[in-house]
């Protein structure tokens, strides 16, 4: 059983699709074990003290230091026995020295279909209001291992939505979240807590399930 970490910021909405395909036995190899928030009035928290998930908060504004707050990061982490790190809506800068330290071990959801509408500011709603402004029909959403381009770890898993007419930035980012987001993050989670995801040459592999 794997010790799952999940960084949050706000609502915790994917935090809650993990804690509800756990509950549902969808994620058997692995266990939320720690939750993270990058502000202390994040609601992700009332939902993880809900499920009975331990919580921590750790402001970036109260170290000195990137260095300071990597330590603090790291040992929380490290305390926690953490093999896999989930960033569910997680805003707070994820340096390369993390990285590093769990390379691979790191899922990040981002709700386009990469490499349409991310990187470097692409982040909330503004991601649907340029998906909206292109007129593109199809949006979606992508899990993918964070690396130290922002956005541009190996692609594990994408699902496509449809975008429909009148759609507002706010209408189809809760359809993103549905009926992509929703989905794709406990599945991603639980291929990679039963050891199915192979990195090799900066693409995923995803094994045939054990007999």
């Amino acid at each position: 059983m794997l010790n799952i970490a999940v960084l949050v910021s706000g609502g915790g909405t994917n935090l809650q699709a993990l804690i509800d395909a756990q509950n549902r036995g969808e994620i058997p190899n692995g266990h939320i074990s720690l939750v993270i928030a990058s502000k202390p009035d994040a609601y992700a928290l009332k939902r993880a003290e809900k499920a009975g998930i331990p919580t921590a908060v750790l402001r970036r504004k109260q170290f000195s230091s990137q260095e300071a707050y990597d330590d603090a990061l790291l040992q929380k982490l490290a305390e926690n026995r953490t093999s896999l790190v989930i960033l569910a809506g997680f805003l707070t800068i994820i340096s390369n020295r993390v990285i590093h330290a769990y390379e691979n071990q790191i899922l990040n959801i981002h709700p386009s279909l990469i490499p349409s509408f991310c990187g470097e500011g692409y982040y909330g709603l503004r991601v649907h209001e340029e998906a909206l402004r292109r007129g593109v029909k199809v949006t979606g959403a992508t899990v993918h291992f964070v690396n130290e381009v922002c956005d541009g770890g190996p692609i594990i898993l994408q699902k496509a939505v449809a975008v429909q007419s009148g759609d507002t930035p706010e209408v189809l980012q809760r359809r993103v979240m549905e009926q992509a987001e929703w989905k794709l993050l406990p599945k991603a989670a639980a291929l990679f807590c039963a050891g199915r995801l192979v990195v090799k040459d900066g693409r995923v592999e995803i094994k045939e399930e054990a007999e």
